[in-house]
């Protein structure tokens, strides 16, 4: 067992370090919500008064935050008090560049890391079901699986440093696609006349399976946008999708489409919503809200 500094305890973070806790490990968290802190220790975590409380001792630390600037500030200071040997493991989803920044910046106090995003979601969070892709080095894979496989069930090592938040990204835009073409196919049903929980019904046991399908149909057809995911953040993530394309010299019209469809939403103010809101933009776009 590890002890473990877990940096990041949000709609995310919370579950996940409740699990590590599961897990028999030592974990003391931090975070600027004092109701997320009192979770962790009601799970049997430790709470610390900062970011330099929780990561003191620790063997490896894991983040888990919303964006580049705060991965960048809080790993600073990981990188600064982290002792050699220390494992970083950051789980956020930033841009591929941001990883590889702090991988250098690391390797030069013998600090190792780690770029380890996730996907699925709150659900996936709470039933410790995440898909987690990995890049760093394979030695420090191999010793870091242990502790993700407390988190996830699909955990692969994809690559170098970076290499992780680029598969995120592809991630994000397959998901993000998906929702817009799902809201698409429910406002077709609707305006057809056709039953779209019959007809989503249909297509989630054909070749248009997905688990966006499975998942999130019947909470798309009553407009339920609690969200699990927030079209915010997906917002974020597009921007990320759209950089790592021009870093990469590619073209990607849909990727383009997809994001300012995202985009439409933010400024129609669903931000807060969850990313399968895109159905509202849809309808708006064709009269139907």
């Amino acid at each position: 067992m590890s002890k473990i500094g877990f940096i990041g305890l949000g709609i995310m973070g919370s579950p996940m370090a409740g699990h590590l806790v599961a897990a028999g490990h030592t974990v003391t968290g931090f975070d600027l919500s004092e109701p997320a802190m009192a979770t962790l220790a009601e799970a049997g975590g430790q709470r610390a008064g900062s970011v330099g409380d929780a990561i003191a001792g620790a063997e490896v630390v894991i983040t888990m935050l919303p964006q580049d600037e705060h991965v960048e500030a809080v790993t600073t200071e990981v990188i600064a008090a982290g002792g050699d040997g220390l494992l970083l493991i950051d789980m956020s989803t930033i841009r591929p560049e941001t990883s590889k920044n702090v991988a250098e910046s690391a390797a030069r106090k013998g600090i190792r890391v780690l770029d380890a995003p996730v996907s699925g979601g709150e659900t996936g969070a709470k039933n410790a079901a995440l898909s987690i892709m990995v890049g760093g080095t394979a030695e420090d894979f191999a010793e870091a699986l242990p502790i993700l496989e407390s988190l996830g069930k699909t955990i692969v090592h994809v690559g170098p440093h970076g290499a992780g938040q680029v598969v995120k990204a592809a991630n994000q835009l397959v998901v993000g696609g998906t929702y817009a073409l799902v809201a698409e196919a429910i406002v077709l049903l609707e305006a057809a006349g056709v039953d779209a929980k019959a007809g989503m019904d249909v297509l989630a046991g054909g070749l248009a399976a997905s688990r966006i399908l499975d998942l999130k149909r019947d909470s798309m057809i009553a407009r339920n946008f609690q969200p699990g995911f927030r079209i915010d953040l997906h917002h974020k993530d597009m921007g990320i999708v759209q950089a790592a394309a021009r870093q990469a010299g590619v073209s990607l019209p849909m990727a383009g489409l997809t994001a300012q469809l995202i985009a439409a939403a933010r400024a129609m103010g669903h931000g807060s919503l969850d990313h399968s809101a895109l159905l509202k933009v849809v309808e708006t776009l064709s009269g139907r809200d």
